[in-house]
């Protein structure tokens, strides 16, 4: 962190906080943390480590099944013009998470 600005202050004071909290529990296991996000390259390496976070599941970027499947339950109750394929987004080769072709 470079805590030179008032918003990475901010920032660095609420991951201390939150790894206090996650150090805080106890190891009896009634106590569990779901935390997400979409870009795991820029947590901070503290967060990650062995007895703060002890399993990672992936949810990889949709297939082009997928993808077409959630085009189509989006766009299931639109009037489309008739210039719109949503094939051409389906097969682009950008990467799209479920959340952006929302």
């Amino acid at each position: 962190y470079d805590a030179h600005s008032g918003g990475e202050r901010e920032i660095q004071r609420t991951m201390l906080e939150l790894l206090n909290q996650l150090d805080g529990f106890d190891s009896r296991g009634d106590v569990k943390v779901i935390l997400a996000t979409n870009r795991i390259e820029s947590l901070d390496p503290a967060l990650l480590r062995p007895g703060r976070i002890d399993r990672k599941i992936e949810f990889p970027l949709p297939d082009i099944k997928t993808r077409r499947r959630i085009f189509q339950i989006h766009t299931s109750r639109m009037t489309l013009a008739d210039d719109v394929n949503l094939e051409e987004f389906v097969m682009t080769k950008d990467e799209f998470s479920g959340a952006d072709i929302k």
